[in-house]
């Protein structure tokens, strides 16, 4: 089993931006490679044809230059050679001249000591007849020498460039790969700093190229968001615990009272012990109802719905409830289809109007209208709001209405538990909607449900 430790000093020594600098460097090396080899290739075919021309060229000339000489005594007895030996040695050649026969006239003094030399041999001519050969060896000079010299400074060139790019190379290389390795070793050092137990690492603004910087941003959101929800764990723990509290201590007390005899088990001591316990039980049936909740992203079964139709269901399973409290409910439902799971749905609008019904005073009206709504970011919306006559949310707790077990300070005078909206939420977003909530001090409260439209 290898070390805690190895993979990370093994990354050490082969960082990320050595490995760039080498790859810039590789490249560049290879382009001025393929550069050179294709320059010298070419330059030496050009070179070269430009050579033969120019042999084949003084060649013909040589062979022309003798056929005169023949022509004014009409035979190489007596012909002076000399010229055209002269007029080869001064452009390079070593020249040799034959007879018909193939017997030597003239040879230039160094013509047999560069036999291995390019040779080009033209026939002498005068008056449509061949008297003769002119054999021309080219030793290296002339263009011959000219190609080498040119070859030579061609490769010095090219090695110049060479080294010249493989530094400007490693100089981008490092500057790249240095603007790219820091925000990944910021991002590394958060991450460990988040893995032991900093939850308050971030990696904040940095200078980075654009996918890194979306990848530093993403990370600062998810950190954000775990940290909500290790905060949101904590408050739920803290409520359950401050919640059951209660209950328990009553119960406790209660109990030990009538077991040491301090009271008499009367029944409006029972009946107190009994509502204390069904205290419980609803409190467990609401985190029960809260953990379905979560879970319901998982468990939806959508199928096409009217929600106006839905809405009138759970309207009239609470009708009887509305009646006894003295409070009007209204109801303006048009049909509008939707992709919902009926009986979660159900719950959200059975959580809404309860939350109605608890802050709404006797004599007071409660309107729950649907319909269809305007365009969201998803396309066309159907909208369910639920309107009341209460006392409306402060300004200072409408943002928090939704979190689970909160309860404001105008709920200490209901019974509830602090998890019908937070419940209703989940359940929107479960079927892709939102839920919203407007309210003014005294004018009552407005929650919006909008789904998007099958």
């Amino acid at each position: 089993m290898a070390e805690p430790g190895a993979g990370r000093a093994g990354s050490r020594g082969d960082p990320i931006g050595l490995r760039l600098a080498l790859a810039f460097i590789g490249v560049a090396l290879a382009a001025v490679a393929l550069l050179a080899v294709l320059a010298a290739a070419f330059a030496a075919a050009d070179v070269a044809n430009l050579a033969s021309r120019q042999r084949s060229d003084l060649t013909s000339a040589i062979a022309v230059a003798a056929g005169a000489v023949w022509n004014r005594t009409d035979s190489w007895e007596g012909a002076n050679l000399a010229p055209v030996v002269d007029l080869a040695t001064r452009t390079g050649a070593n020249v040799e001249i034959t007879d018909q026969a193939g017997q030597p006239t003239a040879v230039s003094p160094a013509f047999r000591r560069h036999a291995s030399s390019p040779q080009v041999s033209r026939p002498i001519v005068v008056h449509g007849q061949q008297v003769g050969r002119a054999v021309a060896r080219f030793p290296d000079s002339g263009l011959a020498g000219a190609d080498q010299a040119l070859r030579t400074a061609l490769w010095r060139a090219i090695a110049g460039a060479a080294g010249l790019a493989a530094l400007l190379a490693l100089i981008t290389g490092l500057v790249v790969a240095r603007r790219i390795t820091r925000p990944v070793e910021r991002l590394i050092t958060v991450t460990r700093a988040m893995g032991r137990g900093d939850r308050a690492a971030r990696v904040g603004p940095i200078a980075a190229p654009g996918e890194i910087g979306e990848l530093a941003t993403a990370f600062d959101l998810m950190a954000n968001t775990l940290d909500r929800q290790e905060q949101l764990r904590r408050d739920l723990v803290a409520d359950v615990a401050h919640e059951l509290r209660t209950p328990i201590a009553v119960l406790q007390v209660g109990h030990e009272a009538l077991l040491d005899g301090v009271t008499e088990p009367t029944q409006e001591q029972l009946a107190s012990l009994r509502d204390e316990v069904l205290r419980l039980a609803r409190m467990v049936g609401d985190l029960q109802t809260l953990a379905a909740a979560d879970a319901a992203a998982l468990q939806l079964t959508l199928s096409l719905h009217d929600l106006a139709a839905i809405a009138a269901g759970a309207a009239d399973s609470l009708a009887g409830r509305f009646e006894a409290a003295g409070i009007h409910l209204e109801r303006q439902l048009t049909p509008v289809d939707v992709l919902a799971d009926p009986g979660w749905l159900h719950q959200v609008i059975t959580n809404l109007l309860t939350n109605a019904l608890k802050f709404t005073p006797p004599g007071g009206r409660v309107i729950v209208r649907a319909g269809p709504g305007g365009t969201g970011p998803d396309g066309p919306c159907a909208v369910l709001e639920v309107t009341d006559t209460g006392p409306g949310i402060p300004a200072d707790e409408l943002p928090r209405i939704f979190d689970r077990f909160w309860r404001g300070r105008g709920a200490r005078r209901v019974s509830g538990s602090g998890i019908g909206l937070a419940v209703a939420a989940e359940l929107a977003s479960a079927h892709g909607g939102r839920l919203d909530a407007h309210s003014e001090p005294g004018q009552g409260a407005r929650l919006t449900l909008a789904l998007p439209r099958a």
